[in-house]
């Protein structure tokens, strides 16, 4: 199709590109004059196609079509009009020349917010959907009828910088190419405007049109702001001076410490404190800003306001770093296309737009790699003696970030003073769900709620996916050196480390785990986890390949294993830190970003792991946590498109269901650990001493919510009474309790439909005529404690034999002295095979026992000894995959082969 683009910006480029590349003939190029002395990157691009390219400074006069300009529009011969982004009036009588009309971009979800200020007025009004739509141009205002919408969430602390970047700009581009795709088709629809919910807002151009109103709500405030932030820009007056407010958030604790300041008009001063200055609304809420700007242009954080240091001192520079200033000076000449630039030449004065702040920070990227820059750097530093003096500070590491702040939960428990966060975190940030649901997580010791927690949405996980794909493709994440990469995560360690008893406390009441196994295994061997993982970031390898030559030239082949992009993760209830830790640790290891979900039962120690790991300095879009329904938020990321792989944990048949999945979205990489039905051995040759400890443990271990518990004990026949009668006594000794008594050893069950389950579960096994030698039953006081569990004369054909309980049930069989073969096929009688182990002196008995056992791990003479370094997974309907070791980092990353010819 013929197609005459009519726009400008970068926006405008880019679907000009597209269109070109998906086949259709751009007939001309309409576009706006050189600003001093530069073309609009529209020109730019049409130019070089060599496609007729057109500036005109006005397509009208009083109302009246230039007949010149139009007769040059008209000599291209378009079938239609794209209008991908357009400040200027264009006449009906070219809208409406092509035979297909013409279509328009428009960044609101129509007929809400007509006019051109659409986005500002979607965030100040505090709409919770933004969006765009694609309609056919007619006479009327954004009136014309409707050809495609989409529709985002708009997060509480959204501006027009990450709605647009992370949306409106990306989305928008791909829908005018599927707009117009539609027109070629003939499919696109016309759709009137319904004037039902039609609003217009005025354009916001006049300063008088964004100066702050105080007279209004803290969250009104807050949105005025952020709904002007980066342009316009909402001010005000501090001190007879005009100050322009940036990085608005909603401040939801006590009053901070700090320098009162008049505002004018406002219900009371306003705060400057170490997180920036406090502004108050008229029902009492407060916001905090974050940025401040002079009527100068001159720009500085908010807590240095009415300091003398604000700007910071000059610092000295070294040989290098002047060699440095030379470099940027001459991108600055490149970019400004000014040959002398002084300490005083303002980035912005001299001509800079928006998208040459995005060069410059990619530019100092690539001369200065341990630069972490960011676009409101250039803002806050205009001049370039500024702007080198930053990226100096930067550079030996003197800034210092700013305090990371949440809406907390806050708790005395076990002698600690706990805070925690209970909101989705999305993009550095703890946010509420999309639709502002909540859903109670329960502490199992005595089924009281601990706090509510944020339930995601589908959008949120659209939202976060979206996040993490930025963060691969264009973030800081994805261009890091390998080496930094182990260095966060190293930190990360040591801040779990550090915090490891307050993670352990929120495992113990959140999840039922007694504090000192939380403390040593699931804490213990995540930390554990990062730090092995760190240590890999730079030794992911690939291989050379010795290929047939083709003479008389010569071949070199190799490969590069590389990260696979957007990893979705789903872990479980019972160990909800170290399966995240499992996972996580492998698939950030090379570089991949994270989406991951939490079990709904258990989601706090995952939201404390994101405040470290924002502390530790992971850039945002990397690590993103929704806590919610499997069946919204699990399910969201396994149809996701940009998620390209699924790690997860959990029963076998939701394993099968993540598998049709991940088929159907987009053929999706997963890897699965599923249920287990263990068995362990025990050889009248034993050391009895050690087989019953072991063998308590592999059952009891975590209240037996072990995905590798040993589900089913064989005790050979000559040991077998002796062996239950002192399982048995054993268990009496065992402290039942509250898991934060240091001296228990025995906790709750994690939530109220599993412990339900296993009662069911003792209860078929006795009608099934398996003998209960112990426990059952519920354990007389509140909470959901059962009493540890022992089944004897357990035969094959049982149910309980072959289906996990996944508690603390003792599942004990006899074999006859011997008969190992029949025992091992009654062992490997199970689609499950995650692991097993035999306890037998007679080395030879157990490689023989090992190498006939069908499980992914076999312990011999122990139990539950898993670590980091070795391979986790099962075989058959246990799953596939692996976690931890090496093995792991190839579910997580991809291999590609490079062939070169080369010659003399």
């Amino acid at each position: 199709m013929k197609i005459a683009v009519i726009g400008q910006s970068q926006f405008g480029t880019e679907v000009y590109n597209l269109l070109k590349k998906e086949g259709h003939e751009i007939v001309g190029v309409f576009t706006i004059p050189d600003l001093q002395g530069k073309p609009d990157p529209l020109a730019v691009a049409g130019e070089k196609d060599g496609v007729p390219t057109f500036k005109f400074p006005r397509w009208r006069v009083k109302g009246q079509s230039i007949p010149e300009v139009v007769q040059q529009y008209q000599a291209c011969g378009a079938d239609l009009n794209v209008l991908p982004f357009c400040s200027q009036f264009i006449p009906m009588d070219v809208i409406n020349t092509p035979k297909h009309g013409s279509i328009i971009y428009h960044p609101s979800i129509l007929p809400r917010h007509r006019g051109a200020s659409a986005i500002n007025w979607t965030l100040i009004h505090g709409d919770k959907k933004a969006g765009f739509t694609i309609f056919w141009a007619d006479d009327g205002l954004d009136t014309g009828p409707i050809l495609l919408q989409k529709e985002c969430y708009a997060g509480p602390n959204e501006t027009l910088d990450s709605l647009y970047n992370k949306f409106l700009y990306p989305e928008g581009i791909k829908a005018m190419a599927e707009a117009v795709q539609l027109i070629a088709d003939g499919k696109a629809p016309r759709m009137p405007q319904s004037e039902d919910g039609a609003t217009y807002e005025p354009m916001l151009k006049k300063k008088d049109s964004v100066q702050i109103n105080w007279d209004q709500p803290g969250e009104s405030l807050h949105n005025f702001i952020r709904g002007n932030d980066k342009l316009p820009g909402a001010w005000t007056t501090i001190n007879g001076e005009q100050v322009t407010l940036y990085g608005s958030k909603m401040f939801k604790k006590e009053v901070p410490e700090g320098t009162e300041v008049e505002v004018p008009g406002a219900s009371k001063p306003a705060i400057v404190h170490k997180g920036g200055m406090i502004f108050t609304g008229n029902d009492g809420k407060m916001l905090n800003v974050k940025n401040l700007q002079f009527a100068d242009g001159s720009m500085i954080p908010a807590k240095m306001f009415g300091k003398a240091d604000a700007g910071g001192a000059t610092l000295e520079l070294t040989a290098e770093e002047k060699e440095l200033e030379g470099q940027l000076k001459d991108v600055w000449k490149g970019i400004l296309s000014i040959e002398d630039i002084q300490g005083e030449t303002d980035f912005f004065k001299a001509g800079a737009g928006s998208m040459d702040v995005v060069r410059l920070v990619e530019e100092v990227l690539q001369r200065c790699s341990d630069v972490n820059l960011q676009n409101e750097d250039v803002y806050m530093n205009t001049t370039f003696h500024d702007f080198m003096q930053m990226v100096v500070r930067k550079a030996r590491g003197l800034d210092e970030p700013d305090e990371f702040e949440y809406d907390a939960i806050e708790m005395h428990v076990n002698n600690l003073k706990l805070e925690f966060p209970n909101q989705l975190f999305i993009n550095n940030e703890f946010v509420d769900a999309s639709n502002g649901a909540t859903f109670d997580t329960i502490n199992p010791t005595d089924e009281s709620v601990i706090c509510k927690v944020s339930k995601g949405t589908k959008d949120d996980v659209n939202t976060a996916v979206q996040a993490a794909k930025e963060a691969f493709e264009d973030g800081p994440w994805g261009k890091m050196n390998p080496r930094d990469r182990g260095k966060l995560m190293y930190r990360l360690a040591d801040l779990m480390d550090e915090h490891k008893e307050e993670l352990a406390t929120l495992e113990a009441i959140d999840s039922g785990a007694v504090y000192t196994l939380a403390l040593k295994t699931h804490v213990g061997m995540s930390i554990d986890t990062f730090r092995y993982y760190a240590g890999w970031c730079d030794k992911i390898m690939g291989t050379t390949i010795p290929i047939n030559q083709a003479r008389p030239n010569h071949n070199l082949t190799y490969t590069k294993r590389e990260p696979v992009g957007v990893v979705g993760l789903i872990v479980p209830w019972n160990y909800p830190l170290m399966m995240l830790a499992w996972k996580m640790g492998a698939a950030l290891t090379p570089g991949n970003t994270i989406v991951l979900k939490p079990a709904q039962v258990t989601p706090l120690t995952a939201l404390k792991f994101a405040e470290l790991a924002v502390k530790a300095g992971f850039p945002p879009g990397v690590i993103n946590i929704l806590p919610g329904a499997g069946s919204q938020v699990g399910q969201a990321i396994l149809d996701h498109p940009d998620v390209r792989k699924v790690g997860f944990t959990g029963s076998t048949p939701v394993g099968k269901d993540i598998m049709r999945s991940c088929a159907v979205s987009n053929l999706k990489r997963v890897s699965l650990e599923l249920g287990g039905k263990s068995p362990l051995v025990i050889f009248n040759d034993c050391d009895l001493d050690r087989a019953v400890r072991q063998s308590l443990s592999g059952c009891f271990f975590n209240k037996g919510e072990n995905c590798i518990a040993s589900g089913r004990l064989f005790v050979e026949e000559s040991i077998h009474d002796e062996f239950v009668t002192r399982v048995v006594e054993e268990i009496k000794k065992m402290k039942i309790g509250d898991p934060l008594d240091r001296s228990v050893d025995h906790g709750p069950q994690n939530h109220l439909a599993h412990f339900n389950s296993l009662l069911e579960y003792c209860k078929v096994g006795v009608e099934q005529g398996a003998k209960l030698v112990y426990g059952g039953k519920k354990v007389d006081r509140p909470g959901l404690f059962l009493h540890p569990t022992v089944f004897t004369e357990v035969t094959d054909d049982m149910w309980i034999a072959k289906e996990e309980s996944f508690g603390p049930v003792m599942i004990i069989s006899k074999f006859k002295d011997g008969d190992i073969d029949g025992m091992l096929k009654s062992a490997n009688d199970t689609e499950f095979g995650l692991a097993s182990g035999v306890f037998t002196k007679d080395i030879n008995k157990a490689l023989y026992v090992a190498d006939n056992l069908q499980a992914g791990t076999v312990f011999v003479n122990t139990y539950n000894k898993t670590d980091v370094a070795a391979p986790f997974g099962g075989f058959k309907q246990s799953g596939f995959g692996k976690d931890l070791g090496q093995e792991a980092l190839h579910e997580y990353t991809r291999t590609k082969a490079v062939t070169v010819e080369y010659w003399l």
